[in-house]
């Protein structure tokens, strides 16, 4: 168990006690289990006199994102995404290196597309590594944070530990999916970060052409840049939920985040065959290249629109699954 988890453990543990004793003096000589007092009134039972400081529950979100951040595999997941955008800029970098120009480009303008404009701005280098990394990379990362949620601290043995305190079941798991959003948001700025210091090192910066043929500045784009990194952030939350409600479902933390992966795996299988085109646009996936639309003028927003449709319904669905499951589960570990 590391410093942190032991830290977090033992602030739990004293956060009951102090719970325990505030409620001795509020009930005086009601019954904690229910019931009637000794004047045969009705009295509630002791969980619902449980009062939660919003200061607590910051401190709760804190002490997880702390935890999440500091692990090395939250570290090596990162440095793997931060890798992305190098090796693709260096590739560029020697494939054109003799004068040649890069191949690539789809009509609909998705990640390939990009990489054909990268000799001539840095920029676009953000483009090709959002759109080379959103298919695979960002989702496993995901998967693998979000599966690990409740099925590791269950294999660790803290999740009844963080169930003594009085933070109750739907607050942690609030918690749990706001860290994993949060780390969603971290990993994608690390890879947009990352091509940007790499494009910016390698190839010239500039006004940027976008889909549609016109030009605009090098501060609009950036502009759209960023734009590009919060929407396939957003694009993540249908698999957040999904890993979430899968870590609910079984003690190993293991278990949870290969199963994850495995189904991203095969959604993206199936996404790619036509005979499945009817229920395509209702896998979480089918919309994600859609933030290329933000490089046109003007911007395409159908697509968009119905990509942040479907992740907040994935996450309204497996997050509402996740509750029901976690409320009701028998913590014996």
């Amino acid at each position: 168990m590391s410093q942190a988890e032991a830290a977090r453990q033992g602030g739990a543990i004293e956060g009951a006690r102090k719970d325990r004793e505030g409620r001795k003096d509020r009930e005086g000589g009601k019954d904690r289990e229910g019931g009637k007092d000794r004047e045969g009134r009705e009295v509630r039972k002791d969980r619902e006199f449980r009062k939660v400081s919003p200061l607590w529950t910051f401190g709760l979100l804190r002490s997880e994102l702390l935890t999440t951040f500091r692990r090395w595999r939250t570290l090596a997941l990162l440095a793997v995404l931060a890798a992305v955008p190098i090796l693709v800029g260096i590739a560029v970098k020697i494939e054109t290196g003799d004068g040649g120009s890069m191949g690539g480009g789809g009509p609909q303008g998705g990640g390939p597309a990009f990489i054909s404009q990268i000799t001539n701005n840095g920029l676009f280098l953000v483009f090709t590594a959002l759109a080379a990394t959103l298919p695979f990379f960002l989702p496993m990362a995901i998967g693998v944070i979000a599966g690990d949620a409740i099925a590791g601290e269950a294999n660790a043995g803290t999740l009844r530990y963080l169930l003594v305190a009085p933070a109750g079941r739907t607050r942690l798991l609030l918690t749990k999916y706001a860290t994993t959003m949060a780390f969603c948001l971290v990993a994608t700025l690390v890879v947009a970060v990352s091509a940007l210091t790499v494009g910016a090192l390698l190839f010239p910066l500039g006004e940027l052409t976008t889909i549609s043929g016109t030009r605009i500045s090098f501060a609009e784009g950036l502009g759209r840049a960023l734009l590009i990194a919060l929407v396939v952030a957003a694009s993540l939350i249908g698999v957040a939920a999904l890993g979430l409600f899968v870590s609910t479902l079984t003690n190993s933390g293991i278990a949870a985040m290969a199963t994850t992966v495995g189904l991203l795996i095969t959604i993206q299988i199936l996404d790619q065959i036509p005979q499945l085109h009817a229920i395509q646009p209702y896998f979480f996936s089918h919309y994600w290249l859609s933030f290329a639309d933000l490089m046109r003028e003007p911007v395409y927003w159908d697509d968009l629109v119905k990509n942040l449709g479907i992740q907040a319904l994935y996450a309204a669905v497996f997050g509402s699954a996740a509750w029901a499951r976690f409320t009701t589960k028998d913590i014996t570990a």
